[in-house]
This record gives C-alpha cells, sequence and structure tokens, in this order.
C-alpha cells in the first residue's frame, strides 16, 4: 500500500485542488441554500487532511532513500526541452508535507475566525487554491513549472488580501502586493527565457549538472543571475519590493498564518533550487547577500516601532528570510532549509495567537491593548512558545538552525557572524514588547471582558505549540544539525545567547516596568518617526518612481491627445475639406477628368526623371 501512495505521489497537489472546485458551489452566492456554506469548508478540511495522510505515508516509505522523478514532456523543439517534471525526495516531500500540516491548521482556526463571515466558503476554496500551488511548488523540479506556480501564488495574495473587498484598504493593499510582485517577476521571466536558450532545459536538476561545465562571459552570468534573483526578492519581501508584506496584513488573518509562514517562504525555496546557477556570478552572489544584510538588520529595526500586532510580526518574517538570502547568496543552501523551517512553524504559532487576539478584542492596535495574560491564558502561552521558537533559545529548533548557520557562514566570511546576532537581540526586543503590551499591564476598555477564544481556534494552537517544540529539533537531528553542546563555538553562541536576553530583558523593563514612562517616547523623534515609517521608502517612491510614471503618463496623454490625434483630425478635416471644394469644380465631363490624369502622369514622370539626375532619393 505504502509503495502505491509512493507511485502516486505526483497527486498531493490535487487534493486541495479538488477541494477548492469542490467548494465552488458553496462559495457562488445563493447556489446552495439548505446546507449552508460551511459545509463546503468541512469539504476543504477534509480533503487537507487527507494530504497530510498521504504525504505522510510517502514520507515514511522513502525517508531513507534518494526518491525519484516524474517527468511529463510537453514540448521539445531542436535543443530546447521544456517539460514539467517533479521530484518525489525526502526534502520536497517533507516540504509538501510541511505545507499540507500548516494548512490544515489554518483551515480548521479559519472555522472559528471566519464563522460569521458570510464568504467563508468563498475564503476556503481560495485556500484549497493556495495549498495545491505551494504544494506543487514544493514537489516541482521544473523552473518552467515554479514560475507557472509562482504565478498563481502572486493572484492567490491577490485574491486573499483583498477578500473583503468592500474595504477600501484592503483592495488597496491587495493591488499594491500583486503589483509590487509582478516587478520582480517581470524579471525572472527574462531570465527563465535566457535560461531556456543558453541551458537548454529548465529542470532544476538539469540546470544544477549544465552550471558545472557552462562557460558565461561575467555581463551574461551577472544579468542572468539578477534577473532570477528579482523574482524571489517580490515574493519573499525583501528590500526593495518588501513593502507589499505590511500591506497584506489587511487580510483575513488565517490567510496571514500561511502567508507569513511557507508563502513567503516559496520564492527562497525557489532560489535554493537555482542556488547552482547563481553561483556563475560572484556579483549576482554578492548582491544577494547585501539584500539579505540590508533587509534582515532594516527590517528588525523597523518592527520594534509598529503599533500594529500583525505588522509588527510581518517585518520580522522579512529579516529572516534576509538571513536566508544571505545564506543562499553563500552558497549555504543547508543552513537556508534549515532556517526556513524553524522559523516558519514559529511564526504560524505567533500569528494564531495574534489572531486570536484580533478575534477577541476586534483591534489590532497595540495601544489599546493589554492585560490579556490571566484572560487568555492558552493564546498568551502560544505567544511565549512562538517568541522562542523565533530566538535562538536552547533547546528549541531556531537555536539549532541559528548555530548551524553561524557555523557554516561564519567559515566564509566570518563578519556576517554579527547579523544573526543583531537580528537575534531587536526581534528578542520586539516580541516581548509586543507580549508586553498586549498580554501584561493593565486592561483596557477593550479589553476587560475579553474572553478566550473557542476550540477552532484554540486546539490549533495546541498543536502548533507541540509542533513548535518538538518537530524541528526532531528533523535537524536527522539532518545531522544537531551537535553536542561539548562541539558548540560557545564563544559565539554565548554572544547570540546574550543579545536575546539583552533585548528580551530591556523590552520586559520599558514595557512591563517603570523604567520608562508610557507611550514609550525615544529622545530622537526624527528616529522614532524614521523607524515608524519605515526608512520613508513608500515616500521614496512616490517621490521618484511613482512620480516619475505619473509626469509620464500626463506628457503622453498630452502627446496623443494635442499631437496624435490632431495630426489625424487635420488629415481629416484636410480631406473633408478638400473633398467639399472639388465636388464644385467636377463639371461631370470626361475629357475634363482626363485631362486632369494625364497632366498629374506627365508632372510625376518629371519629377521621377528629375530626381536621379540631382542626387535625390
Amino acid at each position: 500500500m505504502q509503495q502505491f501512495f509512493v507511485q502516486i505521489g505526483w497527486c498531493l497537489p490535487l487534493y486541495g485542488l479538488f477541494g477548492a472546485i469542490a467548494t465552488i458551489p458553496w462559495a457562488a452566492a445563493g447556489s446552495v441554500r439548505s446546507s449552508g456554506p460551511r459545509l463546503g469548508a468541512y469539504i476543504n478540511v477534509l480533503l487537507s487532511l487527507l494530504a497530510c495522510i498521504h504525504g505522510g505515508a510517502i514520507l515514511q516509505a522513502i525517508w531513507n532513500t534518494d526518491g525519484f522523478s516524474i517527468l511529463v514532456p510537453w514540448l521539445q523543439v531542436v535543443n530546447l526541452d521544456l517539460s514539467f517534471a517533479l521530484e518525489i525526495s525526502p526534502v520536497t516531500v517533507g516540504a509538501a508535507e510541511f505545507v499540507a500540516g500548516l494548512s490544515l491548521l489554518a483551515q480548521v482556526y479559519a472555522l472559528g475566525y471566519m464563522e460569521k463571515d458570510w464568504a467563508i466558503a468563498r475564503f476556503f476554496a481560495l485556500l484549497g487554491f493556495f495549498e495545491a500551488a505551494i504544494i506543487a511548488l514544493a514537489l516541482s523540479d521544473s523552473l518552467l513549472l515554479s514560475y507557472a506556480l509562482l504565478e498563481l501564488l502572486t493572484l492567490s495574495t491577490y485574491l486573499l488580501v483583498g477578500f473583503w473587498y468592500a474595504q477600501p484598504l484592503g483592495m488597496n493593499a491587495a493591488r499594491d502586493a500583486f503589483w509590487t510582485k509582478r516587478v520582480g517577476d517581470l524579471f525572472l521571466l527574462m531570465g527563465v527565457v535566457a535560461l531556456s536558450e543558453l541551458a537548454g532545459s529548465l529542470n532544476f536538476s538539469d540546470l544544477a549538472t549544465w552550471s558545472q561545465t557552462a562557460q558565461l562571459s561575467p555581463l551574461t552570468a551577472t544579468l542572468l543571475g539578477l534577473a532570477l534573483i528579482a523574482g524571489p526578492t517580490g515574493k519573499c519581501a525583501q528590500f526593495p519590493l518588501h513593502l507589499w508584506l505590511d500591506e497584506a496584513m489587511e487580510g483575513p488573518n488565517p490567510a496571514s498564518i500561511l502567508r507569513n509562514s511557507v508563502v513567503v517562504t516559496s520564492g527562497a525555496y525557489v532560489l535554493i533550487k537555482l542556488d547552482p546557477v547563481l553561483g556563475l556570478s560572484p556579483i549576482a552572489s554578492t548582491v544577494l547577500v547585501a539584500l539579505g544584510i540590508g533587509t534582515a538588520v532594516g527590517a528588525s529595526l523597523v518592527a520594534i516601532a509598529q503599533v500594529d500586532i500583525k505588522r509588527a510580526l510581518s517585518h520580522t518574517t522579512s529579516a529572516y528570510l534576509g538571513l536566508v538570502f544571505v545564506a543562499v547568496g553563500l552558497q549555504s543552501t543547508d543552513a537556508a532549509l534549515m532556517l526556513l523551517l524553524a522559523h516558519g512553524i514559529a511564526k504560524a504559532l505567533l500569528f494564531m495567537s495574534c489572531g486570536s487576539v484580533i478575534f477577541t478584542t476586534h483591534t489590532q492596535d497595540l495601544t489599546e491593548l493589554g492585560g490579556l495574560g490571566g484572560r487568555m491564558p492558552a493564546t498568551s502561552t502560544a505567544f511565549l512558545v512562538g517568541t522562542a521558537g523565533m530566538l535562538a533559545v536552547l533547546p528549541l529548533g531556531c537555536f539549532w538552525a541559528m548555530v548551524h548557520w553561524i557555523e557554516v557562514i561564519g567559515l566564509i566570511r566570518p563578519a556576517l557572524v554579527v547579523v544573526p546576532i543583531a537580528v537575534n537581540g531587536l526581534t528578542a526586543f520586539n516580541l516581548v514588547r509586543v507580549y508586553s503590551l498586549v498580554f501584561g499591564g493593565q486592561t483596557q476598555p477593550k479589553t476587560r471582558r475579553a474572553p478566550e477564544v473557542a476550540w477552532p481556534m484554540a486546539v490549533p494552537q495546541v498543536v502548533a505549540i507541540a509542533l513548535t517544540s518538538i518537530l524541528p529539533i526532531a528533523i535537524l537531528q536527522r539532518r545531522d544539525v544537531i551537535v553536542d553542546l561539548q562541539l558548540l563555538p560557545w564563544r559565539t553562541v554565548g554572544v547570540m545567547i546574550a543579545s536575546g536576553v539583552a533585548g528580551a530583558s530591556l523590552s520586559a523593563a520599558i514595557y512591563l516596568g517603570r523604567l520608562w514612562p508610557k507611550p514609550v517616547r525615544l529622545p530622537m523623534p526624527a528616529l522614532q518617526s524614521l523607524l515608524s515609517y519605515g526608512f520613508y521608502v513608500d515616500r521614496l517612491y512616490r517621490s521618484t518612481i511613482v512620480f516619475a510614471v505619473s509626469k509620464l503618463s500626463k506628457a503622453s496623454i498630452w502627446l496623443d491627445r494635442y499631437i496624435i490625434d490632431g495630426a489625424v483630425n487635420f488629415v481629416g478635416l484636410a480631406t473633408v475639406f478638400g473633398g467639399e471644394s472639388l465636388k464644385y469644380s467636377s463639371p461631370g465631363k470626361s475629357q475634363i477628368y482626363l485631362l486632369t490624369i494625364l497632366v498629374a502622369l506627365g508632372l510625376l514622370g518629371v519629377l521621377v526623371s528629375w530626381l536621379p539626375i540631382h542626387g535625390g532619393l
């Protein structure tokens, strides 16, 4: 039976797709009235559960094997081979199972969070489509197929962020997310087309083999690498294409659980598979490292100044993916994968916790929250465990992932070790700040009667707590990442742990104690505004790119209206005027018409014979 499940492993994405299709009758308004929309949601949850069971059976069967590939030919012309390739291996199936598991938890969570929403069936249909695209991307061994799936994820993001389409903020956020990603996808498409011509195949395994012997000029390799980087930069919300993730928090929170844990990591997953090709250009690798460092440190600083609970967490997503970019830029894909795993589970738990707070209090503003620790014990515990899972806390998974990152990157670029140390300290400060403002302190008007959430939202949090505590450690141990404590670089590890303790202690002293008056005001208001508004990057865009596009558009409209349309209108008016004038000089006598034709032909003949003599055209 297990062998049968392995052989049909290609159908893992179909569970989510069939769930989305099966939910459509309930998603369409008025088509199914007798059972209500929740039945469509239950169908989607059931199919996601089947996907988890199927993926678990496959993973158990192939865990100690190299796996195999499934090739579906599509177009073969001369040296161009375009095919849809799937890889069934422990890494790809493990990633698919990871996505299916988190999707199942998010859907159960959504049963409680979206229970009063009239469009709950439509939301679940979109989640099923979301899940299908991400699982297919996890199994894909083809850059062409991966690009198509990334486009489907862009569409899914647009639909889910703008789910509440009656809210202007939600629709603006959906539009901005869509177009921001399109910028990176456009360059990625250029890279895909160029790579298909250079390598002759777009399968990742073939590209890895081709890159070992490829002879490209430095300019070609650099342009190719930068084009391939652009798409994942937008998908992973890295500078300068990072603003969409902050705005995407306007969407429903169950979608934010998946977006911040697995969706943004899809771009990094594709980038990891493209690592052999990126290694052909030292400049592209340097750019990748620079983008990662800038985003990791910058996003960590911006997060500590946010007053929206979801935005405070979303910026930490960009920061940790910046560390992943650094690892990929230095060809340390194993360290990147381990960090993606540890971060994804902990971030999903944090968003479940903050979603419960939003559901109960109906606010996302940190200044309106407080005193929920005793009123929502399960939710506060989930936030604490998620915080520990995000930080370098021994013995949780992110500690070992960070240690592995430091060990690998430290051998290549020792100076870069300060980056994860800084990110760990700033993230500790930010998460303890959020916990203190939400669960500590005095109760506020919106939190005085806030109850704990019901079981559909509480059970996924409990399961996620167990997964955060156990799963990363188990997988990292299988990957030989966890080593004997005596072999750890304790000097570096001690500094990293000290940064987390220092950040958490300072944050607790400020936001829980009386060290600083409330609300907190920095001695330099300009610095606080700089961080609160994300280094004014959005204003920079408005004053440069948006301004230039707006002026060019206005100039184009003026040119089209007064020059192009004016010339066309002039020709039309001249024709009408000429016709109206000639009709009065037309007596209807054929000999006059014949004379006119002969005179015109004579003049034309003279002109043709005169031009060559005088060096004309």
